[in-house]
């Protein structure tokens, strides 16, 4: 099968977190289904869950670096993240543009849309967003926001997480200095929607896409990296029977409520750190029983194939959604959602066949391991 063909074909890799590409899959197709057009399908939760992935996943090796070699080296971990995103987010970048060219896109050019494409460039689109709601950016672009989050955050992070080793901070004493970043970032939010500062233009978008309102998402899964890691901590073991039947379901339970709730103030103020808090047990559940329940799921070949191509399908997605709703309007919601998963896996597919295994085997060569 196509999906085993990748798993074989993947670079191994001597450390494997189970159930983390099937997460992934879960991740990218909730996104898909919202900007397929299912408007009840919150996408911006799939981005969350992305999010929380990325700070636990990068926190963990930067963890398993510096506890092997008392260091971590910068000149590596940047030239790994360059390798492992650039190349596919500049390829899809370039293509939007020439595609929204060919679909009359761009008939009324004007600066703003070179403003928006430089900013896309140069990994600040969100706050470009903030201030035009992506009017000025390439057909299926707007999902590079969420990549300026993640590049601002990583240019940052590395530094303070070894100032914090370097320190001497235990685990412990790491997540409470996370926490109480995520508590100030709480706070911003909240001044912005409802105190002083709610006098302020477009607070939504502020809160949504500005990188300082939104770091808490990736902050909370570092948090999980450095204290009671499922995949490498032993010592902070939640028992069995208390994780699986009490913890897992109110984390379950909390990600639905915040999800019912509409309310907008909401939303942009304290609905992100909730999320965050209950992303912990579900996330140690998924990894630490693999293979209980639902959990099997993530871990189908399928599911992990699909997890394998989520990052170029994210980046992809939404550029074919648009460019069949411009080009044949006719065909519909159904038909449109449809044939854009399709043609959108068979690109991911050689998109990372092409780019991201090339790219992949290149940044071997800065491998710590």
């Amino acid at each position: 099968m196509v999906w085993q063909n990748v798993q074989m074909t993947a670079p191994k890799s001597k450390f494997h977190i189970p159930s983390l590409d099937g997460i992934r899959t879960v991740a990218v197709m909730i996104v898909f289904l919202s900007h397929a057009g299912l408007t009840f399908v919150p996408g911006g939760f799939g981005v969350t869950i992305f999010f929380f992935l990325s700070g636990y996943l990068i926190t963990t090796m930067l963890r398993r670096e510096h506890d092997r070699d008392d260091r971590i080296d910068f000149k590596k971990f940047y030239m790994r993240r360059v390798l492992r995103i650039w190349p596919p987010f500049y390829l899809v970048l370039f293509t939007a543009v020439a595609v929204s060219v060919a679909l009359g896109f761009y008939a009324e050019f004007s600066g703003l849309h070179l403003e928006g494409f430089l900013t896309q460039c140069f990994h600040v689109s969100n706050y470009h967003n903030i201030q035009y709601d992506n009017r000025y950016t390439a057909l299926g672009t707007e999902v590079y926001w969420s990549l300026a989050v993640e590049e601002h955050f990583y240019l940052v992070f590395p530094l303070l997480y070894v100032i914090l080793r370097r320190f001497k901070l235990n685990e412990s004493q790491q997540a409470s200095v996370f926490l109480g970043i995520c508590l100030l970032v709480l706070t911003l939010r909240c001044l912005l929607v409802f105190g002083a500062w709610g006098v302020i233009d477009r607070i939504y978008e502020r809160t949504f896409f500005a990188t300082d309102t939104r770091l808490d998402s990736i902050l909370f899964g570092c948090v999980l990296a450095v204290v009671c890691n499922p995949a490498i901590d032993r010592d902070w073991q939640i028992p069995d029977g208390l994780l699986k039947y009490v913890l897992f379901p109110l984390g379950v339970v909390l990600l639905l409520v915040t999800l019912g709730i509409r309310n907008d103030n909401f939303r942009n103020s304290v609905r992100y750190t909730i999320q965050g808090i209950a992303l912990f047990p579900i996330f140690i559940a998924a990894i630490r029983y693999s293979d209980w329940g639902f959990f099997r799921i993530l871990n189908w070949n399928w599911m992990r194939f699909l997890g394998v191509l989520s990052y170029s399908l994210y980046l992809i997605h939404y550029v074919v959604i648009k460019a069949l709703h411009t080009a044949a309007p006719e065909l519909g919601m159904l038909k449109t959602g449809v044939l854009s998963l399709v043609v959108s896996i068979a690109l991911s597919y050689i998109v990372y066949l092409y780019v991201e295994i090339p790219a992949a085997k290149l940044k071997k060569r800065f491998s710590t391991h």
